[in-house]
């Protein structure tokens, strides 16, 4: 009699709006055979209480803050004393890093002078993550805070508004300021949506970033399929 294939491990994918989607981040996770557990604080999903049954956990970007006061923004980055404590797989991206950041200790705050990074800016590595892979030279973004660089984590890329991009804390968790998931319709609708942010100082305009995704795009693709197989590597086929 054969065997039952072996089930594939999950990835916890914590979004934070009712129409968030995953995005490339989720394609490439399944394409490399990973499952998705999604869930949504924000509308009541509860976190799991440990990651026994996971490979590892995704947090995603939002519209909120990660000072805000919200019950689930507490919840959230409580919650990440599980990855590190049971030293999972974790990547925090814009909202998730700077949740990230907050339970380490780190700050997280506007630019001094007010400035935001919305569109495409150019990224730079450090020597440590130079290391790792090869970084795209721009990447988008789409904040109005950053964070500082908690204590014993290392910085992994620098950029000139907001220099702190992206850091390992640890052996297996991660935060990038910016966004690789963004597909082409998901652009558009952040474009649409978040237009009145436009006008911010540093902000450029939504033709720009459109226009960018076709300079830009494919090398922030690359970078994100060997970054997330950096971090989760693949799972055994069954």
């Amino acid at each position: 009699m054969p065997s039952r294939p072996r089930p594939r491990p999950k990835i916890l994918i914590v979004l934070h709006q009712e129409t968030s989607s995953s995005g490339r981040v989720g394609h490439m996770l399944l394409e490399e055979g990973f499952d998705l557990d999604i869930r949504r604080p924000p509308l009541g999903d509860a976190l799991p209480c440990t990651l026994d049954d996971h490979a590892g956990a995704v947090v995603f970007g939002g519209p909120m803050s990660a000072n805000d006061a919200d019950e689930f923004v507490r919840r959230e980055t409580d919650w990440l004393q599980i990855p590190l404590k049971e030293n999972r797989p974790f990547l925090g991206i814009c909202l998730g890093a700077q949740m990230l950041a907050n339970h380490l200790g780190g700050k997280v705050e506007g630019h001094g002078e007010g400035l935001v990074e919305i569109g495409w800016y150019p990224l730079k590595a450090t020597d440590a993550g130079k290391k790792l892979l090869h970084w795209p030279e721009m990447v988008y973004q789409f904040h109005r805070e950053g964070f500082s660089l908690p204590k014993e984590a290392t910085l992994l890329a620098t950029a000139e508004t907001y220099p702190n991009q992206a850091f390992r804390y640890g052996d297996n968790a991660w935060g990038i300021q910016f966004h690789g998931e963004l597909t082409r319709v998901m652009m558009q609708r952040w474009v649409v949506r978040g237009a009145h942010r436009f006008e911010l100082p540093g902000a450029q305009p939504g033709r720009d970033h459109l226009g960018g995704r076709l300079i830009w795009d494919m090398h922030l693709k690359r970078w994100l399929s060997e970054f997330l197989g950096l971090i989760f590597g693949r799972p055994a086929v069954g």
